[in-house]
């Protein structure tokens, strides 16, 4: 669905990731517990990014080979087990960003990072489509040198593609701290289809995605 400029600036800033989720029913009760973050098993990896509204990145990389989980939740700022309205402020430093778990053995660390260029437009500071806010700015976080080198191969190589019109901005940070999301936010791409962000922003981006990174996708659920 094909939406005009103005409409959808209108939907979006009535529906955007930095705005109160609308789709449930009042008589729901939003969990805004935040989750507990799961444990790593033997051999698995952990990865910490963000490339805007956290709703369309999690759900991305739920999709690739060798992900065990994504949890959606903020990094990158100064406070401490930060709310969703606290960081929708644009006031705490965090961006929303998603914690991979995932086995390097199956999907390397250079793999998901092309997942992660080829998954948000890197080249728009503090803005992603129609969400606005350094909330919303693409970070990729590394905790050890030799990530920290990969991640900037990878800015090195998608400018070099000339995939994008602009170059990346993309900041490459040092990892300290990642605060789990509310309850209410995880997996909230499957659970809200019928959400107009998710069906007029969020599934245009993951379509896309699944175009660009179809050989690392799980296989269908059987029915």
């Amino acid at each position: 669905m094909k939406l005009s400029p103005v409409l959808f600036l209108s939907l979006a800033l009535l529906t955007g990731c930095t705005q109160k989720p609308t789709s449930q029913s009042t008589t729901d009760v939003k969990d805004t517990v935040p989750v507990k973050l799961p444990d790593l098993k033997p051999g698995e990896a952990v990865a910490t990014l963000a490339g805007g509204c956290f709703w369309c990145i999690e759900e991305e990389f739920e999709e690739l080979k060798g992900v065990r989980e994504v949890v959606s939740g903020y990094a990158g700022g100064e406070v401490e087990n930060p709310t969703y309205e606290q960081v929708g402020s644009d006031q705490t430093g965090h961006a929303e960003a998603v914690q991979v778990y995932y086995d390097p053995k199956v999907i390397p660390f250079d793999t998901l990072l092309t997942a992660f260029f080829a998954g948000h437009d890197p080249t728009t500071p503090n803005r992603q489509g129609p969400d606005i806010g350094t909330q919303y700015r693409s970070v990729a976080f590394y905790r050890t040198p030799d990530e920290k080198s990969r991640i900037e191969a990878a800015i090195k190589r998608t400018n070099a593609s000339g995939h994008f019109d602009n170059p990346v901005v993309t900041q490459v940070a040092p990892f300290n701290a990642f605060y789990a999301a509310e309850g209410y936010h995880q997996g909230y791409y499957r659970a809200h289809p019928e959400s107009p962000y998710v069906e007029n922003v969020s599934v245009p981006k993951v379509e896309k995605f699944r175009k660009a990174m179809k050989a690392w996708l799980k296989p269908p659920a059987s029915s």
